[in-house]
């Protein structure tokens, strides 16, 4: 038994719709078949299937954790006034 399908209509500026055809057909396919494989991806992975990441590289997660880290790190170290001290310090 077929299903029935729908229509989706979605709005993005010209430029991005001309790249994103122009990849695609790079790729072999078309605008259509594109936008049915991310959905279901988003069916089977139950998720947004992206690797979304902030403007460092890192995932959202990894950057909040970094930050928190060099904050803990700030807190507790030493700052050091000249390379002789940090020398002394390192007991070289």
């Amino acid at each position: 038994m077929k299903t029935a399908e729908s229509t989706i209509q979605i709005r993005v500026d010209a430029k991005t719709k001309r790249e994103a055809r122009k990849t695609l057909n790079e790729l072999g396919l078309d605008m259509s078949s594109a936008v049915k494989l991310f959905l279901h991806n988003v069916i089977t992975t139950q998720s947004i299937p992206l690797d979304l990441k902030t403007a460092n590289g890192f995932t959202l997660a990894q950057e909040k954790a970094l930050i928190a880290e060099t904050k803990e790190t700030k807190l507790h170290s030493k700052g050091y006034t000249d390379l002789e001290e940090l020398f002394a310090d390192l007991d070289l």
